[in-house]
């Protein structure tokens, strides 16, 4: 290994870290290359990571001399996010606290001029062959990656140059400008459906996901998303160590209380077996949950025990498929190891995949995991999906429940709870043969099956209430005829379909306009900031103008979350009646199950879910006390919740008086043209904060409206620990009882706290809304008109350039073409 790295691994105390580095090649070059990605990878604890990246930002800064812009895996240099600096940065100070590299540079001129040429503006006409030559990429990408270099180099310039409040707050400002989401799309169905085989259609890799029903899914999540690696990809996330042993005593615990005569038949027995067995094949049964901790059973998988994660590389998509297979796939027949129990997530990477650009398809099981890390993660992903395809065969898309269950279980987790605007029902293996076999009679029966898939998802009334009427579709698609066209043409698997959908989510000619518009709007300020205040009259009276508009604006916007508050507080007022007078028997109806769901096996449900904060999940059934009793609270604020926090961000109350917001820069600019500068960047600023804004309020809906069963899961907390340790004869009623005892002992108060902590969330989420618009447009303005600027570098070409691109971006579909921030672009 490389002696330059192993010095520097151990004169910072990372020792342990060498032969991982070893592993991954990793020498002196390389190292000083490395992004945060590539560090989250090999450092999977956020504790050692953290202090390796700041000793590594500090060699970076001594080797290049200064705040170097690191390059991504394309080759483009990148400016980190202010949310990045604060977790990796140099002790977690933000970047305007942080002292100037240049304390020393005090007497230097006020204008820096850089050496060497100054940039120039390429041609649309040029960057079009540039297009063209360049696999992958699109004439947005070269404006994108042409105007983040621009930025890193004035940010460069700025963090070597005599510090200031204005030269801080503009290194922060440029810091915050890239932005790289990502869209989920979940993708849900049952074994044997057709997910793999559909998702390596529409990525148009034939062999990148394993099919066939040789091999049984399980409960390993895949993600699936583009790289700019030339090779494929794929990164093993594994559960912790002590979580598996934790499973493991409780996954023995609860096999041994199951009686014999009841095991062939019992379902949680069976998924017992299939996950002890793909790891240990038969051992398990006679061994302790700590000898099944022993070293020998992990020494194929050392980093399961050393790392947590592991990456393998490979030149092909076939090849990546076959070395997964043992950590997502089961053949419980064959007598091989399997090692999906132990894996928590798997991100399968695929080189220059235009359609996967910013989006990420996520292979998921059906509910959610028994075991607490993977079920998080699910719920985690699930709420943040922004679509979700369920997946049924065609054949049986009416017929087989899984994939409306999954729906109705899901409903409120990705409506209200979460941020999915789109729910597509795909009936797969449409190839099949119908009537005569021809085209035409594959395309009638596809059509009949979509009135009948729309009719069954009409009879859903708990989804429809968390989502718009518009938002379900239905495809019928072929895979397989995709790629091999016998009796379809493409466009009739309706796969392109789907692709164009995804597609439509990258949007990258939005995230582009965005960039270029607030890299225009920084350099608009210090180009202002150069020109000097030329009228101090003026100069007073535009600022003062623009906190009269802005006190009239948040007026505007404290009237609608005040009402918005009112009807919230009327809900939830009727909620905590109707749970009072109806809940108590929804409980008692969960506790003392009818028919099937009665008897010995739910002994064991009931003990399970007590001993996991009241929830219990196979991959049939699922009890959940909490959200049993929070069902009529939930309910109460359902339809309001959706009007008021609509997944797509535009509408409703509060979303509309944000996307409202105005400071009108457009008529003060013919007033006062002398600060059209100035006033182009605050223009800017109103944009960026309200879509930060339409974020924030996007995230904290979802714990508001996930706050409501959390609530009252941690008021009957104490007494499902307590319920959960009675053994031996009467175990059963003296459980139920315990919960139901100490129910109606909290009922009195405990639908009024969880009315309280939905509105004082709500009451946070709208002051915070106020603060930050004052706040943010307040230090926007003082810097902007009350600070003599002189003592800045000049940035005439830069600013001369974005432009130039700000404009190509605008003529772009202008007819079409629907603007984001109207105040400075009308």
């Amino acid at each position: 290994m490389d002696q330059f790295v192993i010095s520097f691994l151990t004169k910072w105390g990372f020792t342990d870290l060498i032969q991982t580095f070893t592993d991954q090649e990793v020498d002196q070059e390389s190292l000083l290359c490395l992004e945060d990605y590539d560090i989250d990878r090999l450092i999977p604890k956020a504790g050692p990571r953290a202090r390796f990246k700041k000793r590594l930002r500090e060699l970076q800064a001594a080797t290049h001399g200064g705040n170097r812009g690191q390059e991504d895996l394309g080759g483009r240099a990148t400016v980190p996010s202010h949310q990045e600096t604060l977790i990796s940065g140099a002790s977690g100070i933000p970047p305007e606290d942080l002292p100037s590299s240049s304390t020393a540079r005090e007497n230097e001129p006020s204008v820096v001029k850089r050496k060497g040429p100054q940039p120039k503006a390429d041609s649309p006409a040029k960057l079009k062959r540039q297009c063209d030559i360049a696999p992958g990429l699109f004439e947005d990408d070269f404006i994108l990656n042409e105007v983040t270099d621009i930025m890193t180099r004035v940010h460069d310039t700025l963090s070597n140059h005599k510090n200031s409040k204005l030269n801080s707050f503009l290194r922060k400002k440029i810091w915050d400008l890239r932005s790289d989401r990502r869209d989920l799309v979940g993708v849900f169905g049952k074994t044997g459906a057709g997910k793999s085989s559909l998702i390596n259609a529409i990525v148009k890799e034939k062999d990148l996901l394993p099919t066939g029903s040789l091999f049984a899914c399980t409960t390993v999540m895949i993600k699936v998303e583009a790289t700019q690696n030339k090779k494929y990809e794929a990164e093993i996330e594994f559960i912790s160590k002590k979580e598996w042993e934790d499973e493991l005593w409780s996954l023995k615990n609860l096999y041994g209380e199951i009686p014999d005569e009841e095991k062939t038949d019992d379902e949680e027995c069976n998924e017992i077996i299939e996950k002890m067995t793909a790891l240990y094949g038969d051992e398990w049964k006679d061994r302790s949950h700590k000898n099944l901790m022993e070293p020998k059973y992990f020494k194929e998988i050392p980093e399961f025990l050393q790392y947590g994660r592991k990456i393998i590389q490979v030149k092909g998509a076939q090849e990546l498929a076959a070395k997964l297979l043992k950590y997502t796939r089961s053949d419980s027949k064959d007598g091989q190891r399997w090692f999906w129990p132990l894996v928590k997530c798997v991100t399968v990477r695929v080189p220059n995949n235009d359609i996967l650009k910013h989006v990420t398809l996520v292979d998921l099981p059906g509910n959610g995991d028994r075991n607490k890390s993977r079920d998080q993660m699910w719920k985690e992903i699930v709420a943040s999906c922004s679509a979700v395809w369920v997946v049924s065969e065609m054949n049986r898309a009416v017929a087989d429940r899984d994939g409306w269950e999954i729906l109705e279980s899901t409903c409120n987790l990705m409506g209200n709870g979460g941020e999915c605007q789109n729910i597509y029902f795909i009936c797969t293996k449409c190839d099949q043969e119908a009537d005569d076999g021809t085209t035409d009679s594959i395309l009638k029966r596809n059509l009949k099956a979509k009135e009948i898939v729309r009719k069954e998802f009409n009879k859903l009334h708990t989804v429809k209430k968390q989502f718009k009427d518009d938002c379900f579709e239905v495809f019928t698609v072929s895979s397989k005829e995709f790629f091999k066209q016998k009796k379809l043409k493409p466009d009739q698997t309706e796969i392109p379909s789907l692709q164009e959908f995804l597609r439509s989510l990258n949007n990258q000619h939005d995230q582009t306009l965005n960039y270029v518009s607030g890299a225009y709007g920084i350099l608009s300020l210090i180009k202002g900031a150069k020109l000097g205040n030329v009228d101090p009259v003026q100069s007073a009276r535009v600022p003062e103008i623009l906190n009269e508009i802005i006190d009239r604006e948040l007026r505007k916007v404290k009237r609608s979350m005040e009402d918005v508050f009112e009807v919230f507080k009327t809900c939830l007022s009727k909620g905590v009646e109707e749970s009072e007078t109806k809940s108590e028997l929804a409980l008692n109806r969960k506790l003392n199950p009818k028919g099937k769901g009665a008897g010995r096996g739910f002994h064991r449900q009931l003990k399970c879910a007590l001993e996991n904060n009241g929830v219990y999940k196979t991959k049939k059934k699922q009890i959940n006390l909490s959200e049993t009793i929070s069902q009529f609270l939930t309910d109460s604020i359902d339809e309001e919740f959706r009007r008021t926090f609509p997944n797509d961000a535009k509408s409703g109350p509060l979303y509309g008086v944000i996307h409202q917001f105005s400071v009108d820069t457009n008529r003060l600019v013919q007033q006062y043209k002398t600060f059209e500068l100035q006033l182009t960047f605050i223009s800017t600023e109103v944009s960026k904060v309200k879509t930060k804004l339409c974020k924030d309020i996007r995230d904290r809906k979802k714990r508001i409206y996930s706050s409501v069963t959390e609530t009252v899961q941690r008021t009957m907390q104490e007494c499902y620990e307590k319920a959960a340790t009675f053994r031996g004869p009467g175990s059963l009623e003296n459980m139920k009882h315990e919960v139901e005892t100490h129910f109606r002992d909290v009922k009195g108060t405990m639908f009024d706290k969880t009315k309280a902590v939905v509105l004082k969330q709500l009451k946070n989420l709208m002051d915070n809304v106020q603060k930050q618009l004052m706040d943010t447009l307040q230090e926007s303005i003082e810097l902007s008109f009350k600070t003599d600027h002189q003592l800045i570098p000049d940035f005439e070409d830069e600013f001369n350039l974005v432009k130039k691109r700000l404009d190509d971006l605008k003529n772009q579909n202008k007819e079409d073409q629907v603007l984001p921030w109207p105040d400075m672009l009308d």
